[in-house]
């Protein structure tokens, strides 16, 4: 295969993705486009800008660009409605963050005549096959080059002689192995590696980034009032703010309260088992509320089949295959039962807790006058259960008398 021309790198500024940023030059002699997204992940991203043109970056192949509304609203939202998490656990947020990486590099290669994009993820994570399948499903015709999988640079040592070599600048805490490796954005932190190695360890708390340990949190519990709109927040203790904001203000209240904290050994995609630790505070604020507002506007047959197929959606999510035409049909059948998921919802957060203790809504179907104690107007007869009873029993009865009539082998 020939030697690509042009090439749009997924670029953060940190040391691995400068290497291939050199990388690429070196190898192939090509031009480099770089892209770095602005997900929420708290870093200043103009550091990323100045070293890209240390390297040798035409300024106006530099591209840095703010995604973080259109990540929340298009992305996480989607998802959110879905009460989406992987193996019961994991609100995705690396996951969902990579198809809309690669949409913006698909979108800069076709705008500057690139021939390939790059990506920085390694050979043995979750992130090569997001990445690609979404640049596939976007531009069949898109080259993808992989660094990981093709260079020679194995080891961390490797990397700084080659960072060395070519003068890239080294942080001096990157002179050794980095104690662990941290992707953020809006949704999460997801931190890996070295001392989180061993899943017989408790995670120390020098890892944690943005979730307060418990024993440290507040003593007196906060309540958060989130309003929502067919299934999207839109609201924070009554003040609307755009999705971008609200999951930023939730991860701000949350973080303080100790909530959100998730330490997992996952099943990865390539198909060995890892250990990380998410700190989602926002997010499990959101989900908590969510679902909250759900259990009185959602009919209990669509919630019931909506919470059989989000296994499945969640499984899409972290595989790589949010531009699935399978992902978007389920997503239709998701969006179709958010059409009254309107309301607030009071939630307490306390000690690491994030919980439900009040909701309201005028698209409510809860019925007081049908379920209370008291007298009811009416509006119930109790006498209509025993038939009810009576003709979901009958298969049981029969089933019954027939294993009493036949002997089982």
């Amino acid at each position: 295969m020939s030697a690509p021309k042009k090439v749009v790198l997924a670029y953060s500024g940190g040391l691995d993705t400068s290497i291939i940023l050199k990388w690429l030059q070196t190898e192939y002699g090509c031009e480099v486009v770089t892209f770095t997204a602005d997900l929420g992940q708290g870093e200043e991203l103009e550091p990323a800008r100045q070293k890209a043109i240390l390297l040798g970056i035409k300024p106006e192949n530099i591209h840095i660009v703010d995604v973080r509304e259109e990540f929340v609203r298009d992305f996480v939202f989607p998802m959110f409605r879905a009460n989406a998490l992987y193996e019961g656990l994991y609100l995705l947020g690396t996951s969902i963050a990579r198809p809309l990486i690669s949409k913006h590099l698909v979108r800069i290669a076709a705008e500057t005549g690139a021939d390939a994009v790059a990506h920085g993820a390694t050979g043995k994570g979750n992130d090569q096959v997001r990445f690609e399948l979404s640049a596939y499903a976007l531009n069949p015709s898109i080259r993808v080059i992989a660094p990981w999988r093709e260079w020679d640079l194995t080891s961390r040592t490797k990397l700084l002689e080659f960072a060395e070599t070519n003068q890239i600048p080294i942080a001096k805490d990157k002179r050794g192995e980095a104690p662990f490796s941290v992707d953020a954005n809006l949704l999460h932190t997801s931190s890996e590696g070295k001392v989180l190695e061993n899943p017989a360890e408790e995670a120390p708390e020098f890892v944690y980034q943005r979730v307060t340990p418990v024993e440290k949190a507040p003593d007196t519990p906060e309540y958060v009032e989130i309003g929502f709109e067919r299934g999207d927040a839109v609201s924070i203790n009554g003040e609307t703010l755009s999705p971008a904001t609200i999951l930023t203000r939730l991860n701000e209240i949350g973080g303080k309260h100790g909530v959100g904290l998730l330490d997992l050994v996952e099943n990865r995609f390539v198909g060995m088992k890892s250990r990380g630790l998410y700190e989602t505070p926002g997010g499990t604020i959101l989900l908590e509320a969510h679902r909250g507002i759900e259990q009185i506007t959602l009919d209990a047959g669509a919630g019931h089949l909506k919470d059989s197929i989000m296994p499945r959606y969640a499984e899409l999510i972290y595989n790589g295959f949010w531009f699935s035409p399978e992902r978007e049909m389920l997503q239709a059948l998701i969006d179709k039962s958010q059409e009254h998921v309107t309301g607030t919802v009071r939630v307490k957060l306390y000690k690491g807790l994030a919980r439900t203790v009040a909701r309201w809504s005028d698209h409510s179907l809860y019925s007081e006058k049908h379920v209370t104690f008291e007298e009811d107007a009416g509006a119930y007869d109790q006498k209509d259960a025993a038939g009810f009873i009576k003709l979901n029993a009958l298969r049981l009865k029969l089933i019954a008398t027939r294993n009493a009539r036949v002997k089982r082998p």
